[in-house]
């Protein structure tokens, strides 16, 4: 019932509009159509190549990987590296219940290494393992205890204790986080692809068990299913934009050198302002882009999906999905500069375009809806009525394709929480592009920022609301402009 009263008042919307309100000035007709069909002609780009992808090339490449690994005598061992903070003990049974759950199907055996910060969680993973069902003898159980200063911290220390192990370019590192239950076949899905000399890493589907409001959980299952349309598209270029921390597959070899371990642990970029600009945050992106620099290859598996689960990390939807955006795009924005400047025929046009696609959309993305409120206010307000008849009728269009992806109907919240995440998540990028030194982890209490006096911290603040304010100032400036005098 409530598609068609959805679908009924875009269609009053429209007609309620008079004949002079679609008399747009032609500079804002001109530049709102010049970005909407580049838009929406990436859009639908990336549904075709994320359906040719799914339908087609991927079929293809995992029965010639199972082929190709059936023929191999010796099976990839695998390396799972998980770490685990401030989790319930709860989340952390059902995690390492299917985590040992997976190790014991290994056919080349597993080795599980737990990264712990409080020695007490040593006594429940071990009263876990001691109670699983599984066939003890094919894992061995290895922790490793971590200061609390930080997951790339941690991750170093698991990865050079699995160094340590003497893996070989056959077997596999697994880094899983300490809310996520894999799947009990991950080892046999994931193997085979490693046959492809050229793959250095996989990322997976994610499906998602959140806790906290209807709309944050929509909110969630919302960006897995669009992560798994874009996902499926750059994985038929041969690279992914990111290897997510929740579940991730490595050639061990790759895993464990030490040049790898080090950007783990120690990754940072030179800022023209900040200066040596360390990550807190953000290690998926920093495992990426060492891959990506040193031309290995990074697929997607669509088929294999780990459960996500999620915790409401503030008291309101708004709150939490700001401190989460500020956190996922302060990563992006900290690492698709540098991927910039690699040479697109090197790591493949389209994953170079996208990566551009990143530092541009959130600017169009807010030019549409500023230009059409100030055609509201100086010309004429109906304007307003059919960009909202505009807005809701092609968010629903897009949230109906969206689905198809997941062979279901879509939660009625899926257009607002669309556009929510449109024009506040463009909002976000712009916020944190000026604040790349803030970081902060949402379990943590640590955070990063500039270690500077209180003058030197607030002189660097004060440019920083400039500067951001100066960028979004020639924006407005360009589309009144096109409003006004066009």
């Amino acid at each position: 019932m409530f598609h068609v009263l959805y679908l009924l008042l875009c269609l009053l919307l429209t007609f309620a509009v008079s004949r002079e309100a679609h008399d747009a000035p032609s500079g804002l007709i001109l530049a709102i159509g010049a970005i909407g069909i580049w838009r929406y002609t990436w859009m639908m780009t990336i549904f075709i190549r994320s359906a040719l992808y799914l339908r087609i090339d991927f079929p293809r490449l995992r029965r010639v990987s199972e082929r190709l690994y059936n023929q191999r005598r010796n099976k990839a061992h695998a390396f799972f590296l998980i770490t685990s903070y401030k989790i319930d003990a709860e989340v952390t049974l059902r995690a390492y219940r299917a985590l040992f759950l997976a190790a014991s199907q290994s056919e080349g055996g597993a080795t599980v290494v737990a990264v712990i910060v409080d020695p007490s969680d040593i006594r429940l993973l071990k009263a876990i393992f001691s109670a699983s069902h599984i066939d003890r003898s094919r894992v061995q159980l290895i922790f490793e205890h971590a200061h609390g200063t930080g997951k790339r911290d941690a991750l170093a220390q698991g990865l050079r204790k699995i160094r340590q192990q003497a893996p070989t370019r056959h077997d596999l590192v697994f880094l899983v986080d300490g809310d996520t239950c894999v799947p009990a076949d991950v080892v046999g899905k994931c193997a085979p692809f490693f046959t492809d000399p050229q793959i250095g890493a996989l990322t997976t589907d994610e499906r998602s068990e959140a806790t906290g409001s209807r709309w944050f959980r929509d909110w969630f299952a919302l960006r897995f299913t669009q992560r798994q349309v874009m996902m499926s598209s750059l994985a038929l270029g041969g690279r992914v934009l990111t290897l997510t921390g929740r579940l991730s597959a490595f050639r061990a070899n790759l895993a464990t050198e030490p040049s790898f371990i080090e950007m783990v642990q120690h990754d940072s970029i030179n800022h023209w302002r900040f200066g040596q600009l360390a990550f807190l945050t953000g290690d998926d992106k920093s495992t990426w882009f060492w891959l990506l620099k040193n031309g290995y290859k990074m697929t997607y598996l669509p088929d294999v999906a780990p459960v996500s689960i999620e915790t409401q990390p503030r008291d309101t939807f708004l709150d939490s999905a700001i401190t989460l955006m500020r956190r996922w795009f302060g990563n992006t924005m900290r690492t698709n500069g540098r991927a910039l400047k690699l040479p697109p025929w090197r790591i493949g046009w389209f994953t170079w375009l996208s990566i551009l696609d990143q530092r541009i959309s959130m600017w169009t993305t807010v030019a549409g809806p500023t230009g059409m409120a100030m055609a509201a206010l100086v010309i004429n307000p109906l304007f307003l009525s059919f960009y909202i008849a505009w807005i809701m009728a092609t968010r629903y269009l897009y949230c109906f394709i969206l689905s198809l992806y997941r062979r279901g109907p879509f939660p009625v919240t899926y257009p607002f929480l669309l556009y929510f995440g449109q024009i506040v998540g463009a909002s976000v990028k712009i916020y944190v592009l000026f604040r790349l030194d803030r970081q902060k982890w949402t379990r943590q209490q640590s955070a990063g920022a500039s270690k500077a006096g209180p003058r030197s911290v607030w002189a660097g603040e004060t440019l920083s609301m400039y500067l951001n304010a100066l960028a979004v100032g020639w924006m407005v400036m360009g589309v009144f402009w096109l409003v006004k005098f066009v």
